[in-house]
């Protein structure tokens, strides 16, 4: 009997990626089965889906989460070996897309149904894919299995990420697979956790900002509070820092200048 997923893990990895990106295949029977993600078009890897696809009817449809490269790289390699559609959230976040997909749609996934759920935040054409009757949630970037996840300002938006990860905690969640390492099982208290410690973030930002009300750059708020984060991901650190400040300074309390320099609003 077929498991409810298979998971296929894609060599991109990186200081970013971890491990890789999980390739998931999903579903089977009359419908086919569905990819999402194919992370990369090395050889071996699309040939590994392309057999897990197999036992589960031959692929059907490749859906991405969002297109970021380690998300979407395989997608056209696989495309014209299999012959089948790529499917996103927006053309304009994946540009081979050749459909869109609004929320709420609804793929078929063997005796279940994959739901698309557009969850903005970490980019703004992020989707999940909830396999209903399961209550497997395929998350994407939406959360990691282990650490956190970076909102990189423009596409990414701190306030939208927040509202996407408060948005699963009505869901009835069984297991959460997310893109990047293992998989949940226990999932709201992942979602619980995840909002308190960006909101934790929020609150060491501002007390930063208030030991510097002449301004302080954003780098300086990075040294400050990720002081056990690897010197190497500081850049990368400071783009949520950013994205928390764009937040903030939406709710009238900090100041961007110049896109460097931040102060607090009194």
């Amino acid at each position: 009997m077929l498991t409810a997923y298979t998971t296929i893990l894609a060599p991109n990895a990186s200081m970013m990626t971890g491990a890789g990106t999980n390739t998931i295949i999903v579903g089977g029977g009359i419908e086919g089965a569905t990819v999402i993600d194919p992370g990369c078009d090395d050889p071996e890897h699309l040939e590994a889906i392309i057999r897990a696809g197999e036992s589960r009817g031959g692929i059907r449809r490749i859906l991405i989460t969002h297109g970021h490269p380690d998300h979407v790289g395989g997608a056209e390699a696989l495309r014209k070996r299999l012959g089948m559609h790529i499917y996103a959230f927006s053309r304009q976040g994946v540009l081979c897309a050749d459909e869109e997909l609004p929320d709420g749609t609804q793929i078929p996934a063997g005796e279940d149904c994959l739901r698309a759920i557009h969850t903005p935040g970490h980019r703004f054409d992020h989707l999940c894919f909830l396999l209903e009757k399961q209550r497997i949630l395929f998350a994407g970037d939406l959360v990691a299995g282990s650490g956190t996840v970076v909102i990189i300002p423009p596409e990414g938006d701190m306030q939208a990420y927040l509202n996407s990860l408060q948005s699963l905690q009505s869901m009835d969640l069984k297991e959460i697979v997310p893109a990047h390492g293992p998989s949940i099982t226990d999932p709201q208290p992942l979602l619980a956790n995840y909002i308190a410690h960006r909101l934790q973030r929020e609150e060491q930002i501002m007390s930063v900002l208030g030991q510097h009300p002449e301004g302080v750059e954003m780098m300086v708020i990075v040294k400050q509070i990720y002081q056990d984060v690897d010197e190497r991901l500081h850049n990368m650190a400071m783009q949520s820092v950013k994205a928390h400040l764009i937040k903030l300074e939406r709710e009238h309390k900090a100041s961007i200048i110049d896109d460097a320099i931040c102060y607090p609003v009194r």
